[in-house]
C-alpha cells in the first residue's frame, strides 16, 4: 500500500564542496513544498568528496576547534545541518535518501513515517534481514537504525512540517566503513567529547558498521540502489515521475524557497570556529 496516488517527483543530484550547504536549502525547501503543495518528493543525493556532516548536538563539544581541524588534516570537509543531534559522513559511496510525505490528512505518528522508509528499505534488499533498533557504538545511533546481523548499514531522522514529513536516510553502500568509524571516532577524542556530561556523544566503535557492499555485493553501486530503491516503491503501487525534477528545480516558486532556506543554513554554520 503506497502513501501518496500524486507521482512522486524523483531528485538526484552531487553536491561539491563549493555547494555543500544546499544538500540541506534543498531539504527543508522540499519540505515547504512538499507541505504547501501537498506533492511527494524522493530526492537521491550525495558529496563529491568525504564530508562530515555535524549534527546540532556537535555545537557543544568543548574543543569544537580542534575536532574541526582534525577533519582538516584528514582531507575532510564538514559543514553543519539544522537536523540531527549528531555527525555523520557524506562522500561518494554513501547514498543519502530523502523522503517526502504529503501529511496534511494522514497525520502520519512518528513510528509510522519511519516505518514506511524502512519498510522500503527491506523491499530493495530483500535477501537482507534487516533489522531496526538503535546500534549504541555506531555514529549518530538512532532507534530506526537500519543493521544486519548486528551492524549497521543506514541511519534514519526525520523532519516535520504542519502538512508533510521529510524521512531522510543515510546508506553506506561502499567504501571503507571502518575509516569513517575512525574519522568520526577520532573527531569525538579530538573535540574532547568525554570530557564532560551535559551532553551524550557516541563510543564509536568500528566492528557495529559495515557497507552494502561488504555485505556480499561488491560490484553494487549507487545507481544500482537508487534502481532498486524505485522498483520498492512502484511496487507499493506509486508512480514516479522522473522527468519532472529539472522543470521543479529550475522555477521561481522553489528558487526563492531554496534561497530563503541557503540562508538559513549559512546562518547557522556562521556559528562554527573559523579554521
Amino acid at each position: 500500500m503506497g502513501f501518496t496516488d500524486i507521482p512522486i517527483t524523483v531528485i538526484r543530484k552531487t553536491y561539491t564542496a563549493a555547494d555543500k550547504l544546499i544538500a540541506f536549502a534543498d531539504t527543508n525547501a522540499l519540505l515547504a513544498d512538499c507541505d504547501q503543495f501537498q506533492r511527494p518528493f524522493i530526492h537521491f543525493w550525495t558529496t563529491s568528496q568525504p564530508t562530515l556532516i555535524l549534527g546540532i548536538n556537535d555545537r557543544h563539544l568543548p574543543k569544537l576547534t580542534a575536532g574541526l581541524q582534525y577533519l582538516v588534516r584528514q582531507n575532510y570537509d564538514y559543514f553543519l545541518r539544522n537536523s540531527g543531534g549528531l555527525a555523520v559522513i557524506s562522500d561518494p559511496g554513501v547514498l543519502n535518501i530523502s523522503l517526502f510525505v504529503p501529511d496534511h490528512q494522514q497525520k502520519l505518528t512518528v513510528d509510522a513515517a519511519y516505518e514506511i522508509i524502512a519498510g522500503l528499505m527491506r523491499s530493495t534488499f530483500p535477501t537482507f534481514n534487516l533489522d531496526t533498533y538503535e546500534v549504541i557504538n555506531s555514529y549518530c545511533p538512532g532507534k530506526y537504525d537500519l543493521s544486519v546481523n548486528g551492524q549497521k548499514i543506514a541511519g534514519i531522522a526525520q523532519r516535520r512540517s504542519k502538512g508533510a514529513v521529510a524521512l531522510m536516510l543515510y546508506l553506506s553502500v561502499t567504501g571503507n566503513q571502518d575509516e569513517r568509524s575512525e574519522i568520526v571516532s577520532e573527531f569525538y577524542h579530538a573535540g574532547a567529547a568525554y570530557s564532560q556530561n551535559q551532553w551524550s556523544f557516541p563510543q564509536v566503535d568500528k566492528s557495529v558498521m559495515t557497507t552494502v557492499s561488504d555485505l556480499g555485493f561488491a560490484a553494487l553501486d549507487l545507481s544500482t540502489v537508487e534502481r532498486a530503491f524505485l522498483t520498492a516503491v512502484s511496487h507499493r503501487g506509486m508512480s514516479l515521475d522522473l522527468d519532472g525534477s529539472h522543470q521543479l528545480l529550475r522555477s521561481e516558486t522553489y528558487l526563492d524557497l531554496q534561497k530563503k532556506q541557503l540562508r538559513k543554513i549559512q546562518l547557522r554554520n556562521q556559528q562554527l570556529p573559523i579554521i
